[in-house]
């Protein structure tokens, strides 16, 4: 009977997927759960925990895709992470000999080129 009352205390919520409306009753994990953020591919975070070993790259410094930012040592393997994009070093986080956990922030690069997409066309913005 008390499980019936708190049922009936929830109010229906809506929501809109492709265009179609929907009410729904929503559990407390969903309720509770991370929103999706979309990943910024201009920050570079590691992907397993480890120690810096060296770090090429500092403030400021204009990058080349696929050019060497530091070495990243993880179970006795050297991991050599490279710039994913063209662009500037706009902030680095990390420094040589510091030990870094799984999904550490270690690099941020400024795109010399932001593409932005939509569903009819791609928009190119160079930047100065």
């Amino acid at each position: 009977m008390e499980n019936e009352n708190k049922e009936d205390k929830q109010e229906f919520q809506k929501f809109t997927l492709d265009g179609y409306t929907y009410k729904t009753l929503l559990t407390k994990k969903w309720l509770s759960h991370k929103s999706y953020v979309e990943k910024d591919p201009g920050k570079i975070h590691s992907f397993i925990p480890g120690t810096i070993l060296k770090v090429f790259v500092k403030d400021g410094q204009k990058v080349k895709k696929g050019e060497q930012l530091l070495i990243l040592e993880a179970m006795k393997m050297h991991n050599i992470i490279t710039a994913p994009m063209a662009g500037k070093i706009k902030k680095l986080y990390v420094s040589t000999a510091e030990r870094v956990a799984n999904k550490h922030l270690l690099i941020e690069i400024e795109p010399d080129e932001i593409v932005e997409s939509s569903k009819s066309k791609k928009i190119k913005i160079k930047r100065k």
